[in-house]
């Protein structure tokens, strides 16, 4: 049963994950739509948005053409439905984390209002459904890529790296990149190299992209305990190994070209787009260089690449989707 005691959660110590509230007067029961509001909060759906946004795309150029209603719709509810598994499991094991924090200090599992048993009952319940989803619905390729995805993420990333390494978000960012490949084997029952190039470019994206939110986020990063790269390091030396990625990024996403037989659209935008978050990311290098800012840095620059990260992924995807489709 959940918790309804408004005041704020007690961390505290010993095993990862464990969150106690203060006794206090028991508040008014939660009607069923709060209920339902604070269920689908865990599973992050503006983060699902995003992993979606590689799927289509991905299963378009798998099939050289459109793959079929039946066969997008069920792939990107299985997608959805593992997704929100795994960000619902790791909601319970960094309650006592995501307290200390203040984007995060509002999660149900930390007000109390879904108890660490429901929200993991939930998060496996999910997570078993969306494999069976694929199984019978799908291919079994794509159920057991589905599998690895969660596990990647609830425990490659949150379980053992996210708190013991400032690498944790570039090889715990590899369960991002699995819709991709979900998509691929979907539609092909198989993985072939542009499913992996595909894979690559999301791959080195993520540096790019999560670590400007924790330049912005440094502060509650550092109180919570959590080792990114922008807590350990200089702006300047998390700056420059972004734009590090970012070049590699862009020869990847280049590389889909003769891998998958893109024409020259795809080239044109991958190639524009790409020198366009490059420009975004030596600003911020520069800015992150000068002494006086070295603090600082990591606010309204690093979100304006945080964003354009999120531009850049859409604009090379839908490149990747249109392709297929011209005359030449």
């Amino acid at each position: 049963m959940a918790h309804t005691d408004s005041r704020p959660a007690r961390v505290t110590s010993g095993a990862p994950g464990r969150v106690t509230h203060t006794p206090g007067t028991v508040g008014h029961r939660p009607t069923w739509r709060g209920r339902l509001a604070a269920y689908v909060s865990l599973t992050k759906p503006r983060v699902i948005e995003l992993l979606l946004v590689t799927t289509v795309p991905t299963m378009i150029l798998a099939a050289d053409g459109w793959p079929g209603l039946w066969l997008v719709v069920a792939t990107l509810v299985g997608g959805a439905v593992a997704a929100g598994s795994a960000n619902a499991l790791n909601c319970v094991f960094d309650r006592d984390i995501d307290a200390k924090m203040g984007r995060t200090k509002r999660r149900p599992l930390v007000t109390g209002e879904i108890s660490p048993r429901a929200g993991t009952i939930f998060g496996l319940t999910l997570g078993v459904v969306s494999i069976a989803w694929f199984a019978l619905l799908v291919n079994v390729v794509a159920a057991a890529l589905t599998l690895a995805a969660i596990l990647l993420y609830v425990v490659g990333y949150t379980m053992i790296l996210k708190r013991r390494t400032s690498q944790n978000i570039v090889w715990g960012g590899a369960a991002g990149c699995m819709p991709v490949v979900i998509g691929w084997s979907a539609v092909t029952g198989s993985l072939a190299w542009p499913a992996l190039v595909l894979f690559g470019i999301i791959f080195l994206w993520t540096p790019p992209h999560y670590w400007p939110l924790s330049m912005r986020f440094r502060a509650d990063y550092e109180a919570a305990g959590v080792p990114m790269l922008p807590v350990v390091a200089s702006q300047r030396r998390v700056a420059a190994e972004m734009l590090g990625y970012a070049v590699a990024m862009v020869a990847c996403s280049l590389l889909l070209t003769p891998v998958a037989g893109m024409s020259w659209v795809y080239t044109v935008v991958a190639a524009a787009a790409g020198a366009w978050f490059l420009v975004m990311c030596v600003r911020l290098m520069r800015l992150a260089s000068r002494p006086e800012t070295e603090r600082t840095a990591g606010r309204a620059p690093a979100m304006a690449v945080f964003h354009a990260s999120i531009t850049y992924l859409t604009l090379v995807f839908a490149a990747v989707a249109v392709d297929p489709f011209l005359p030449w």
